[in-house]
């Protein structure tokens, strides 16, 4: 038996870009006044839609904050699309009028005509095969779960899905030449999906997702080696750290506003009048670094170039080939992989508490490049060996990007006070205060992770690891 409510009502699906909602099995409608979230087991909560921001910290207390704890504070939640909804129970009876099971109905359309209906199940107690029935009849009308990615592209066929780590498929047969230009034209793309994110300044995570996407593109020119004629590669280098260049101070503003609430707990709060001044300062700065990103990417000269870079890197036809170009990717693959693991090992085996920072930053540049090239050509090696050596590796940057943080953050604050000339008596003793104990403290932190680097290292270069490392690559064949 069908029921089904009287009239529709406006609904906007909320997601972050990279759909993490959907990807969970989840979905945020917002219908009017009232925010509700469909969950994977069926489970649908509800609360108040006001809220005072598009974070999810900026909503009121409520079902669906709660359960909306475990997104990133860093990403907003934005409208993927709108329409109509109409709500509905079915109920499943038998001759006796005995129901077995209900179904929940959200009939969605979009104001194109294109429409879903998402359905959640609910079994009685001693009905399980008519709920089982049920749910396969669904699936052979080609029902999907929420997860499996269908839903936007069904009902909002012009939305386009972001993916900030698409995986490049690569051929074994391929050669370097196609391989590099397939994965720079990739995150070219990834880049430019960012674009209209840091211009309307949505989350602070869009231009790191663009300077991620830069990264490995300058990874490749640089790891690369003898792919593309060696002028035009110097050229390429050059003209990408051009387009990077105006997002460097954006960026370290972005991180320290996000570590703001950490300063303050590491000092106490007779100091906080020194951090007051200087976070007030950084907000300042960071709205004029804004504006002149914004003016940047608004600009003819750059929508020239990162045009002009991504038709070469599709088209191909003025992109100079290399020495090594045509060499086949899967054996190049595995010497990149395996003379850069031979250098962390090399530099890691001699870690001590009187390294020099040089040197662990070196180990953290050298790590970076083997994890680049890990994604890159993960599509050639076996899953498994794969992923086991991944985990080691992560937990080891994760440890060198804090000891790294620590080092910078430092290095950073004393250039903050080296502009006090200007200050008033007063801000400057505050401020020199609460930066000079900050230090200290930051110091502290550093000596702590450098300690946790050895740990890390070690359970990287296991036995088990350097085994694994040695089958997948040292003989040049990958085994898949």
């Amino acid at each position: 038996m069908l029921t089904l409510t009287e009239g529709a009502t406006q609904f906007t699906v909320l997601d972050y870009f990279d759909e993490s909602l959907r990807r969970a099995g989840r979905l945020l409608l917002e219908t009017g006044p009232i925010l509700e979230l469909l969950m994977a087991d069926g489970h649908v909560l509800s609360q108040a839609a006001k809220r005072s921001g598009q974070f999810v910290a900026d909503l009121q207390e409520g079902q669906v904050k709660h359960a909306l704890a475990d997104l990133s504070p860093l990403r907003s939640l934005l409208p993927i699309g709108s329409g109509n909804l109409r709500k509905g129970t079915l109920a499943l009876l038998d001759d006796d009028q005995k129901t077995h099971c209900r179904a929940n109905l959200y009939m969605l359309s979009d104001t194109g005509g294109a429409g879903v209906i998402l359905i959640t199940l609910h079994g009685l107690r001693g009905y399980d095969k008519s709920l089982a029935a049920l749910r396969a009849q669904i699936r052979d009308c080609d029902g999907t779960a929420l997860s499996s990615g269908g839903l936007y592209a069904n009902l909002f066929p012009k939305h386009v899905a972001y993916n900030a780590k698409p995986k490049v498929i690569i051929e074994s047969d391929a050669t370097t030449y196609q391989a590099a230009s397939d994965i720079i034209s990739t995150y070219l793309s990834v880049a430019r999906a960012n674009e209209g994110g840091i211009r309307a300044d949505c989350d602070s995570e869009f231009l790191h997702d663009y300077r991620i996407a830069m990264r490995k593109i300058r990874s490749v020119l640089s790891l690369f080696k003898g792919v593309y004629e060696q002028d035009q590669t110097i050229d390429l280098k050059a003209r990408f750290v051009d387009l990077m260049a105006p997002t460097g101070r954006l960026r370290d503003l972005d991180v320290y506003l996000q570590e703001k609430q950490r300063f303050y707990d590491l000092l106490p709060q007779t100091l906080y009048s020194g951090l007051d001044t200087m976070f007030g300062m950084f907000s300042e700065e960071r709205n004029r670094e804004k504006t002149k990103l914004t003016d940047h990417l608004h600009s003819i000269k750059y929508a020239d170039e990162i045009s002009s870079l991504a038709k070469l890197f599709a088209k191909r036809k003025k992109l100079r080939s290399g020495p090594t170009a045509a060499l086949k990717v899967d054996g190049y693959a595995c010497n990149l992989i395996w003379k850069r693991y031979r250098k962390i090992c090399k530099i890691g085996g001699a870690i001590a508490p009187e390294m020099p920072d040089v040197e662990v930053h070196a180990l953290r540049i050298h790590c970076k490049k083997l994890r680049y090239l890990m994604e890159f050509f993960s599509p050639l090696f076996a899953k498994p060996e794969f992923k086991d050596l991944l985990r080691p590796l992560k937990h080891l940057q994760d440890n060198l990007g804090l000891f790294n943080d620590y080092s910078i953050q430092q290095i950073s604050l004393q250039d903050f006070l080296r502009q006090a000339n200007d200050w008033a008596n007063d801000t400057k003793l505050h401020v020199a205060q609460s930066v000079g104990a900050l230090t200290a403290v930051l110091h502290l932190r550093q000596i702590e992770e450098r300690a946790k680097i050895v740990d890390s290292f070690a359970l990287f270069n296991s036995l088990q690891t350097q085994s694994t490392f040695r089958e997948l690559f040292h003989d040049g064949r990958p085994k898949s």
